[in-house]
């Protein structure tokens, strides 16, 4: 490919690049003020960590054993990492489980869940990062698009898993991903799917949502999504090193955001916000339209002649409850786990009960083939 060159010619300053020059000040200034109480905030975290029952203080998070890994070049240039178990006692007719994860997140968001059925070894595991997130390549331009992540998955189905089953399970806005490749390509839906779970997910209630930046940003649109996107496109680097810097606070915040019990494992906290701070500023921006005006509805009624499983913490503060109710209202035959006192990590958080609920499921799932 050539790329020519040209001169770059000075230009007056417009209204936008003011504003972004006063909303790359506030972060500026924000992030000042949050460093004056940075050794206290270390201490509260300190004291927080040193919890002597955490049931995976000695839990190795992170990588895991797999049988191949693949680099899927997506025709907007992204690379995709994938990675895949194979059984190591298959069971003819079961599917494969291809895990989807969500915004800010890596496939390590389902790390109970693949140790349990690489363990069992009757199921064939596909796990992959989203674009600009983990081991996988970002956008050289422009926003991410849902839709675009719908053919992501569609890809990674034909190039890692083209014949047999599927059971597609996604996490927040892997549910969303699911959900478009539902609207894109309807007709897999009881043929290749034979099973979703949706975990912690919405179908397009982003207004409702208890967290303020979905939601305002639904309603201010693009003028704001345009600023945001310059600030931190020019300027990401340096917030992304502001974040590391405060990173007492943003484990905090991941402590208070992402799970529901009051003294939740401190592992678990420092691994989910390992995972979050290794979304970079850009790419958190770049998703925030997608995800604001995410409205699929409609790409359900492809759901409704298959199995479906739903799963929500009963204190998510990122998806409520809500979201999931309306879900199950339009597809009245999922089946429906709501599970006491956990957050938005529902699967880190109360694996235990996810991973009996997905077993359960893949059973059912089977049971129907038989």
């Amino acid at each position: 490919m050539t790329v020519s060159s040209r001169q770059l010619i000075p230009r007056p300053r417009t209204a936008a690049g003011k504003a972004a020059g006063l909303v790359g000040a506030a972060l500026g200034v924000a992030a000042a003020v949050t460093a004056a109480g940075v050794a206290t905030e270390r201490a509260l975290v300190r004291r927080l960590k040193a919890d002597p029952t955490d049931p995976y203080a000695t839990e190795v998070f992170g990588a895991q054993r797999y049988d191949a890994a693949y680099e899927l070049e997506m025709p907007d240039g992204t690379d995709i990492h994938v990675e895949v178990v194979e059984p190591t006692r298959p069971v003819a007719g079961n599917p494969t489980v291809l895990l989807v994860h969500g915004f800010c997140l890596d496939m390590g968001t389902f790390h109970f869940q693949r140790k349990l059925l690489a363990e069992r070894g009757e199921h064939r595991v596909v796990a992959y990062d989203q674009p600009g997130h983990g081991r996988s390549g970002r956008l050289e331009s422009g926003e991410y698009d849902l839709v675009a992540l719908g053919h992501t998955l569609r890809r990674v189905i034909d190039e890692v898993a083209p014949e047999g089953p599927l059971v597609l399970v996604g996490h927040s806005m892997g549910g969303m991903t699911i959900m478009s490749l539902a609207e894109l390509y309807p007709e897999m839906f009881g043929d290749r799917v034979v099973g979703t779970v949706l975990m912690a997910t919405s179908g397009g209630l982003a207004a409702e949502t208890k967290l303020v930046a979905p939601a305002l940003l639904g309603r201010v649109g693009g003028p704001v999504l345009h600023v945001a996107g310059n600030v931190t496109r020019y300027g990401g680097p340096v917030i992304d090193r502001a974040r590391r810097s405060t990173s007492n606070v943003a484990w905090l915040l991941t402590r208070r955001y992402g799970f529901g019990t009051r003294r939740p494992s401190p592992a678990l906290v420092s691994y989910v916000e390992t995972m979050n701070s290794r979304t970079s500023a850009d790419t958190v921006t770049r998703y925030l339209r997608t995800l604001a005006t995410h409205s699929r509805f409609p790409a359900l009624a492809a759901l409704e002649g298959t199995p479906v499983l739903v799963v929500v913490g009963d204190k998510d503060m990122i998806t409520p409850v809500t979201h999931s109710e309306e879900i199950v209202r339009r597809l009245p035959h999922a089946e429906f786990v709501k599970i006491h006192d956990s957050g938005h990590v529902v699967m880190l958080e109360h694996a235990d009960e996810v991973n009996t609920a997905m077993l359960r499921f893949l059973d059912s799932c089977e049971g129907n083939r038989r």
